[in-house]
């Protein structure tokens, strides 16, 4: 399986294509995180609220256990203190509530940003690349198998015409010479669909680098 084409050209785009589509999900990424690191800013209000929460109904329930002990009215003093104490401890709840809901969609937003972005990335630079690669092996293989020159051959008369141009027209015409098996001409015409797989010419059985 080749990754790559041979041809320097194609080679070349390929690389380029593989470099963009790996910085553009770099930078997917790292958008997606400093979004992250915003709205976990927003949770701040919560720590306050939690942190504060917890210091007073610890103030609190200290200050009803000392009410306590004072005699007679100990308990009378202790049942608002405890009473306040409980709503610090509501405080600080909701304070935390407030820290999870902002770490979830966080968390939520991240994902996406990143999923979605990179999904489409992949689906415009991974399939076309797959494509290719299974392309250019069934070409390969065609080419390597008995009676595969004159396939690629017909391949190439069947495709673009502009390419054909370029090739010597022996007399006749190039579909009259494959059809008479023109080992020259299929040579061309084979060459010609290899080339435009982006693989380099040769013939069956030889070593390809």
């Amino acid at each position: 399986m080749r990754l790559y084409a041979q041809s320097p050209a194609r080679r070349g785009r390929q690389l380029i294509a593989d470099l963009i589509a790996l910085l553009l999900i770099a930078s997917t990424v790292k958008f997606a995180l400093v979004v992250r690191d915003a709205i976990l800013t927003l949770a701040e209000p919560g720590r306050k609220a939690e942190s504060a929460g917890d210091g007073l109904a610890s103030s609190l329930d200290d200050a009803g256990n000392a009410a306590s002990k004072v005699p007679f009215v100990g308990d009378s003093l202790k049942k608002p203190l405890k009473s306040a104490a409980e709503a610090g401890t509501s405080l600080s709840d909701a304070g935390q509530s407030l820290q999870d809901t902002v770490g979830h969609v966080a968390t939520l937003t991240t994902i996406a940003l990143i999923v979605l972005p990179t999904a489409v990335i992949l689906v415009l630079w991974l399939v076309p690349r797959l494509r290719w690669i299974r392309r250019s092996a069934t070409t390969r293989r065609l080419f390597d198998a008995p009676g595969g020159a004159d396939l690629l051959a017909l391949r190439a008369l069947t495709g673009p015409q502009r390419p054909l141009v370029a090739l010597a027209t022996p007399p006749g015409g190039l579909a009259d010479a494959w059809r008479r098996g023109d080992p020259d001409v299929i040579a061309d015409l084979s060459t010609l669909t290899l080339r435009r797989a982006g693989l380099r010419p040769g013939w069956p059985g030889e070593q390809v680098g």
